[in-house]
């Protein structure tokens, strides 16, 4: 449809549907969730494409709040399709990140040990409060990309968000860190929209 310039599947989808074969069968040219296998390729050897809006989201956030990213040690906890693997692409190229990439996931033997080391960690990995102040450096960054919901009898809808990191514990120690809610969330919703003007324009 000529008229559509570019739209999302909201993921994940129920468990009886392929999500890789519905992401194939979107035109590439209006993927502006940046999943499409032509975009992701595209992504991870530096040509111009939709990039997926939650890294998108967070290299901004890092250029706007001007970070030095470049020969940084940065630890991206996760590795998703979604968030963990496309960061750490971005994160490892000359014109977004430069920096040194460790990505951890459930099978890394000592997770505490990398994170200490990193001067910047991106927690993507949706386990609440994962992220502690002893496995923290002081000074580092830290993103949290963890959006659980938690039961909380205190609010009205039953539960809040929570994020990857225990913020008020790990807050103390670091140079900068997002919080949840409030932090990547709105970037990766200005970076959608962001890529579906890219789409309008390159009609």
């Amino acid at each position: 449809d000529a008229d559509v310039d570019g739209f999302i599947v909201q993921l994940p989808l129920p468990r009886h549907i392929d999500e890789q074969k519905i992401i194939e069968a979107i035109d590439y040219r209006k993927d502006v969730d940046g999943f499409h296998p032509i975009n992701v390729g595209r992504m991870a050897i530096g040509l111009p494409c939709f990039i997926s809006a939650t890294p998108l989201g967070i290299v901004t956030l890092l250029k706007r709040y001007g970070i030095e990213t470049a020969g940084k040690k940065c630890v991206v906890l996760g590795r998703s399709n979604i968030v963990g693997k496309p960061m750490a692409q971005l994160m490892m190229q000359k014109q977004y990140g430069d920096c040194t990439v460790t990505v951890c996931h459930s099978h890394t033997k000592d997770i505490k040990h990398e994170c200490l080391e990193a001067d910047i960690i991106i927690a993507a990995i949706g386990r609440p409060d994962f992220v502690t102040a002893d496995m923290v450096k002081p000074g580092a960054v830290v993103i949290d990309v963890g959006t659980t919901r938690v039961p909380d009898a205190t609010r009205k809808s039953g539960y809040r968000l929570n994020g990857d990191v225990k913020f008020d514990e790990v807050a103390p120690k670091c140079s900068y860190i997002t919080p949840v809610p409030g932090g990547v969330g709105p970037m990766t919703i200005c970076s959608l929209m962001k890529n579906t003007l890219q789409a309008a324009l390159g009609k």
